[in-house]
């Protein structure tokens, strides 16, 4: 079986969240084809504004590509995260995440296409 390249994804622009007031933007790009444990990847961009309040209903890890984000959850713990850090989210994870600027993060989590 062959593998698939997607070229520059960090260069495509995200279709919005659709969250009112906020500045989030996500795109699924690679989603595999094991409907018992899919795994779906892409990128999620936040810019300054209102912050996004999320609960994760999958496990998912993500990498921060650019930027930073403000990410507290539903315990206290809270953190600053740049480009280089790494994030793991339990499922069941209630999150809310804020940038200054902007935040770029790369995803990959247990979950089928579109289901973020």
């Amino acid at each position: 079986m062959a593998f698939k390249l997607f070229n520059q994804i960090t260069n495509e622009e995200l279709p919005s969240m659709e969250v009112e007031g906020v500045n989030a933007y996500l795109k699924d790009f690679s989603v595999s084809t094991d409907s018992d444990k899919p795994i779906t990847s892409g990128l999620f961009r936040l810019k300054a504004g209102e912050s996004l309040k999320y609960t994760y209903t999958y496990h998912e890890m993500k990498f921060i590509v650019d930027g930073s984000f403000t990410v507290e959850d539903e315990t206290g713990q809270k953190e600053t995260v740049k480009a280089g850090d790494l994030l793991y989210f339990p499922k069941g994870t209630e999150m809310t995440f804020t940038t200054d600027n902007f935040g770029l993060g790369f995803f990959c989590g247990q979950r089928g296409e579109g289901e973020a």
